[in-house]
């Protein structure tokens, strides 16, 4: 398998070539050159498969560049009951009739980022060990993906971890959980902006190719196509959960800011998963609903992108959303460049709304997508809570809200669960009265010491905190 980058680069690499680059020299992503299919008696096969057997099973059509007894062993060391609380790993809860809850949420830090930060975790270890070399990982977070990252990496040989974030964008729960680290090799760095400066600093320093190979730098965010290919069994699993049979499809709806989670699901449905419709679910920072709406992308600067109580979703520029667009526009790479280098660079939008492609978003690729506003967040915790006695954090009530618009007679509706609801405290009290329960390893987080220093958006500013902390 060899993959390629979406702006065009001509070189192909191999699998763990890209887990430890992130960005392609070009700037561009990497995909594989072509989705494996899945035929229906592949998903016969798979559907009595334990979540590690089925990680295997998947992740293997795309790495070939390491033995197979080998990525066995990582998928069964990564998806454990001890480490997720469960047998199933994800299991699945029917919430109402054809409403499904699919949990993501039991793993170290309480967020889905960890199904796919603890495998990424064992696959560094890895490879690095295997070339007896050392990765400095930057990675920009807006809450769940930094905690993820860090409770994975800490600990590993030959990894450094510099996890950007906005200067008090994330809940206190979020904060405390990184924060709190003492790790050596974890360096937490607060940048006075927003998250789409932080991701904007991540990039920049991955472009500085003189500086990446000096420094080893690598990323974890879900510009990684390891973490994104993490991500795609827990669709696979979703769906076997839903359905008696593979002749019935489901549809998924996933609460969305940098369009990771969702491309997973693209990803698994271009290999031939039955998934009816994807719906992507945004909150006040509409940037992806507007698109899916009108074919209109316009990112946002830090100014108008507003911090909501469904923070982990407060970004104005998707980096992920270039993946799709390549497969959208059928794969084209001048004209992704044209669209995401000269108009979205120049411009700070493009538009597709009389390309033919864009009805290929809703009728080939099955895209909806809806929005969810603080109210809309409230009512939905509070009547999810009423009705069928469950908490759901903010984010998943963002998902609920949009999954419930779009509906479809006879297919199974499963939104994906974003965290547990004791992350974002503040707003299930405003919701409920009262604040939800917490794992006992995590009480009195917030008044634990904090290891944390605060910088600038300023790529500059960040590259010398990374050169001191290195050598």
């Amino acid at each position: 398998m060899n993959y390629l980058s979406t702006r065009g680069h001509p070189g192909r690499k191999r699998f763990c070539e890209i887990l430890l680059e992130g960005l392609a020299p070009d700037g561009g992503l990497y995909l594989p050159e072509q989705y494996p299919q899945i035929d229906t008696a592949t998903l016969a096969t798979w559907r009595k498969l334990s979540y590690a057997e089925l990680a295997f099973e998947i992740l293997s059509l795309y790495i070939d560049d390491i033995p197979p007894a080998d990525l066995k062993a990582i998928c069964a060391k990564t998806y454990t009951a001890e480490v997720f609380g469960t047998d199933e790993i994800v299991p699945l809860r029917e919430l109402e009739d054809g409403v499904y809850l699919e949990a993501l949420s039991n793993g170290p830090t309480l967020a889905f980022k960890d199904m796919a930060m603890q495998l990424l975790g064992n696959l560094f270890e890895y490879e690095l060990a295997r070339r007896g070399a050392e990765l400095n990982i930057l990675g920009a977070t807006s809450g769940d993906t930094g905690s993820a990252a860090e409770y994975a990496m800490r600990g590993k040989k030959g990894v450094r971890v510099f996890m950007t974030s906005p200067d008090g964008r994330m809940s206190p729960f979020q904060q405390a959980q990184m924060f709190s680290l003492q790790d050596a090799n974890i360096h937490n760095i607060a940048i006075t902006g927003v998250f789409d400066d932080c991701q904007d600093i991540v990039k920049a320093v991955s472009n500085d190719l003189a500086f990446k190979r000096k420094y080893r730098i690598g990323t974890v965010n879900s510009i990684n196509w390891a973490r994104l290919l993490a991500q795609v069994v827990y669709y696979f699993a979703g769906y076997f959960q839903a359905t008696a049979a593979n002749d019935k499809p489901v549809s998924f709806t996933v609460p969305s800011g940098n369009f990771g989670n969702v491309c997973a699901g693209h990803v698994a449905r271009m290999m031939g998963l039955p998934i009816h419709t994807l719906v992507v679910a945004t909150n006040e920072n509409d940037v992806l609903d507007e698109f899916f709406r009108t074919g209109v992308y316009r990112v946002r600067g830090a100014v108008d992108t507003h911090e909501t109580s469904s923070p982990s979703m407060d970004i104005s520029k998707a980096s992920n959303f270039e993946r799709f667009v390549f497969d959208l526009v059928g794969r084209d790479p001048a004209k992704l460049r044209k669209l995401f280098v000269d108009d979205l660079g120049l411009n700070g939008s493009f538009d597709l709304s009389a390309d033919p492609a864009f009805a290929q978003a809703a009728a080939r690729f099955g895209f909806r997508s809806g929005r969810s506003t603080h109210a809309d967040r409230l009512a939905t915790i509070r009547d999810t809570d009423k009705r069928f006695a469950t908490l759901v954090d903010p984010h998943t009530a963002d998902g609920l809200k949009a999954a419930r618009e779009q509906l479809s007679p006879g297919v199974p509706m499963v939104v994906l669960e974003t965290a547990l609801p004791i992350k974002f405290a503040a707003t299930l009290v405003e919701a409920l009265g009262e604040e939800p329960a917490r794992p006992k390893k995590f009480e009195g987080i917030e008044a634990l010491p904090k290891r944390v220093v605060k910088l600038p958006a300023d790529a500059e500013a960040v590259k010398a905190y990374i050169a001191e902390h290195c050598d």
